[in-house]
C-alpha cells in the first residue's frame, strides 16, 4: 500500500520524487520578502504509510462443497441476495424448534404405558376404522403414499441450483432449509403409515409396495433444474396437500374419527406454514428479478403443476393415479376447482397484477396469468358437471384388500 497524499496538510506544496513526499521550494515572489539572512532549505518531509495488516487467509472452498450455477447464474444470484432473508425466516420459526416439535408418537397409543390402556386405545382406533367408508379410507391411504414419496422431494430440491445441498450437510441457509423442512416432512408419511396400519382395515404391504414403486419410478415436475420453478411449483404444491389433508380431517371427523382428524389437521398445519415460506422466497424473487420470476411462473402454469404421486403403482392397475384422483374428486378433497383457486391465491399474494415488469415476454406472462384462474376455474365447473353424468365405476382396490370401491 502506498503512503496517503491526505496526510499532508497542504498537498500543493509537496512534489513526488524518488518514491517519497519532498517539500517544493517556495515560489521566487515571496523569496523577495525575506530577509537577506533568511535562506532557504528544503526539507525533507516524509510520510510514514500506515501500517498494513495482514490480510486473514480466506480459505477457498472446494469445488465439490460449491452449488450448481451451471444453466442459470443470474438466476443463482438473485438467489444468493435471499439466503439471509431465508435465514431471518428460519430464526423466526417458520421451521419448528426441533427439541419441541411433535412428533408420530405423539398422536398414537403410548407404547410405553401400562399395556391395557394401550390395547384398549387400538381396540378404540380399529373400532372407529370400521365405520370409515372405503372411498375415504382411499383418499386417506393415497395421501399417505404422497407423503411418504419424501426422498423424491428433496432429490427435486437438490437439483436446483444456487439453493441445492451439493455435500448432503453444506452449513448455508438453504442447505439448513432444505433438510429441516424435509425433516418435518418425514413425520407427515410415518404418522398417517401407523394409523393406518393400526386401524386394520388395509392391505398394508400392498401400499408398502406401492410406496416402494413410486419412489423407484421418481419424479419429474419439470422445473428444469430452475431455483424460480422449483420453488413456484413448492408454492403451489404445499398448499395443495394443505388443502387435502385438511378436507380428509374433516371428512374422517364426521365419521366419528376424533384420531384421524387430529392427525390430518396437524399435518395441514405443517402444510400451510411451509406454503408461507416457499411463497415469501418467491414473493422476494419477484422483487429482485420480476421480468424472470414472471417469465418462470407463466411456464409453469401453463404447462400445469405435476401431482406429486403420479407415477403411483400397485403394479397390476396401469391408471391407480387417475383413479384415486378421480375418488378424491368425487368426495371433494381436492378438485380442479381447487386448482384454479391455489392459482387465484397466488396471484393475490405475489400482487401479479402490480408487478411491474418491462420485457415484452414478461408483460405477456403477466397478462396471461390474470386471466388464467377465471378461465381454469370454468374449465373445471364444466369438468365436475361432466363426472357428475358418468358416476364412477367401482373396481378392486389392491389397498383394501380387492374390495370393490
Amino acid at each position: 500500500m502506498g503512503a496517503k497524499a491526505a496526510k499532508v496538510g497542504l498537498v500543493t506544496l509537496f512534489s513526488l520524487a524518488e518514491g517519497g513526499y519532498h517539500a517544493a521550494q517556495l515560489p521566487n515572489r515571496q523569496q523577495a520578502t525575506r530577509s537577506s539572512s533568511a535562506r532557504i532549505v528544503n526539507l525533507d518531509v516524509v510520510v510514514k504509510p500506515d501500517t498494513v495488516k495482514p490480510q486473514k487467509a480466506v480459505e477457498e472452498v472446494p469445488e465439490y462443497m460449491k452449488s450448481k450455477r451451471n444453466m442459470y447464474p443470474s438466476k443463482c444470484d438473485v438467489m444468493d441476495q435471499i439466503e439471509d432473508f431465508v435465514q431471518e425466516q428460519i430464526d423466526a420459526g417458520i421451521l419448528l424448534d426441533q427439541e419441541k416439535a411433535w412428533q408420530p408418537s405423539d398422536f398414537l397409543p403410548d407404547s410405553q404405558g401400562p399395556m391395557e390402556e394401550w390395547f384398549d386405545e387400538i381396540r378404540e382406533i380399529r373400532k372407529v376404522h370400521e365405520e370409515i367408508p372405503d372411498d375415504l379410507l382411499l383418499v386417506l391411504i393415497g395421501d399417505m403414499v404422497t407423503e411418504e414419496a419424501l426422498p423424491t422431494y428433496l432429490t427435486l430440491l437438490n437439483t436446483l441450483e444456487g439453493t441445492d445441498d451439493p455435500t448432503g450437510a453444506v452449513d448455508t441457509a438453504w442447505g439448513r432449509w432444505s433438510r429441516q423442512w424435509t425433516s418435518e416432512e418425514n413425520r407427515h408419511g410415518d404418522l398417517l403409515n401407523r394409523y393406518l396400519y393400526l386401524g386394520g382395515r388395509v392391505n398394508m404391504r400392498a401400499i408398502e409396495q406401492t410406496i416402494m414403486r413410486l419412489i423407484s419410478s421418481g419424479f419429474d415436475p419439470d422445473t428444469r433444474c430452475d431455483p424460480y420453478r422449483g420453488f413456484i411449483y413448492t408454492s403451489f404444491q404445499e398448499r395443495a396437500t394443505k388443502i387435502s389433508h385438511g378436507n380428509v380431517g374433516k371428512l374422517l371427523g364426521n365419521c366419528g374419527d376424533k384420531w384421524g382428524a387430529k392427525i390430518c389437521a396437524r399435518i395441514a398445519g405443517d402444510e400451510a406454514r411451509h406454503e408461507k415460506a416457499y411463497q415469501m422466497f418467491v414473493q422476494r424473487v419477484l422483487e429482485l428479478d420480476p421480468d424472470g420470476a414472471m417469465i418462470s411462473y407463466a411456464d409453469m402454469m401453463k404447462k400445469q403443476i405435476v401431482m406429486p404421486a403420479e407415477l403411483m403403482s400397485d403394479g397390476r392397475n396401469p391408471n391407480l393415479y387417475n383413479d384415486f384422483a378421480r375418488v378424491a374428486t368425487d368426495l371433494n378433497v381436492y378438485t380442479g376447482i381447487d386448482y384454479a383457486d391455489i392459482m387465484d391465491h397466488l396471484n393475490t399474494f405475489w400482487k401479479i397484477d402490480q408487478v411491474r415488469v418491462t420485457a415484452p415476454e414478461a408483460v405477456e406472462a403477466q397478462e396471461y396469468l390474470m386471466k388464467l384462474p377465471t378461465r381454469y376455474r370454468k374449465l373445471a365447473e364444466r369438468g365436475q358437471k361432466t363426472l357428475a353424468k358418468n358416476p364412477r365405476e367401482p373396481i378392486e382396490w389392491s389397498w383394501l384388500n380387492d374390495r370393490k370401491c
